[in-house]
């Protein structure tokens, strides 16, 4: 009899496949639990570090999450559907309202860390902003929890000879968030360019984003420009894979 693909995969990814098919069939639905170890160990016949194996493949793509001392469980999280055109228009934040509140939909989002302070600019981020040696910017860091998720880190970096004394740098920028001052201030933005990444997460990353090390990250820098091409503002988003859908939706 000749081997099949499926009967070369390892043992565990079997276990891990067969899981999936049975959360997406239904038979195990969001916030059930999953197979224990020793379950599994006994249905398959395979040892400890299999079925654990087994149960990670599924923690890593964030099919599963674990409970501490209570077992693994199917995760119960709609991802947010990221629309990365809409959310940008000026009569979103114009009309004071958050760029957000276009991917949340009535779902509970909260900025559970912020921290604002004035900094010398990395070189990567004075090059872009087209700053001088000596030229600081205001940095702005925050984490975002969806549903009691973290899903998001966000740093902001703007030219502190522009939003000097602004609320832009205080915590709460106001209604429309940073956009709506910095159009204000007299630098609207009427541009923005996004450049997309994926990699392993970092330690310090999965432990604010509360994901397995085998989870991955989508990074997106933003670039905002205001007229005449003058670049304001560099984002460096930090985004949990398992959590976000991009949609780019556009006219051809």
């Amino acid at each position: 009899m000749t081997n099949t693909d499926d009967d070369r995969r390892p043992k565990y990814q079997r276990i891990a496949d067969s899981l999936r098919e049975a959360i997406q069939s239904g038979e195990y639905s969001p916030g059930d639990r999953l197979p224990g170890e020793n379950d599994l160990m006994a249905e398959h016949g395979v040892a400890r570090m299999t079925a654990r194996q087994a149960l990670g493949v599924l923690k890593d793509e964030g099919v599963a999450e674990a409970r501490k001392g209570a077992g693994v469980f199917v995760r119960d999280f709609r991802p947010l559907r990221r629309r990365g055109i809409q959310r940008l228009a000026q009569e979103q934040w114009g009309s004071g309202r958050s760029i957000w509140s276009a991917d949340i939909e009535s779902r509970a989002l909260v900025v559970d860390q912020v921290t604002v302070s004035e900094e010398a600019a990395p070189e990567r981020v004075s090059l872009v902003l087209d700053l001088a040696e000596e030229d600081s910017v205001c940095v702005r860091r925050r984490r975002f929890v969806l549903d009691g998720k973290p899903v998001l880190l966000a740093t902001s970096y703007l030219p502190t000879s522009v939003v000097a004394g602004s609320a832009i740098t205080q915590e709460d920028t106001g209604p429309g968030g940073t956009y709506a001052r910095l159009a204000e201030l007299g630098y609207k933005p009427v541009h923005f360019r996004e450049e997309i990444r994926s990699r392993m997460p970092s330690k310090h990353e999965a432990a604010q984003l509360s994901i397995s090390a085998g989870t991955p990250v989508i990074l997106i820098c933003r670039t905002a420009f205001a007229d005449e091409g003058r670049p304001v503002e560099i984002n460096e988003m930090t985004l949990d894979a398992a959590s976000y859908i991009l949609e780019y939706d556009f006219d051809a």
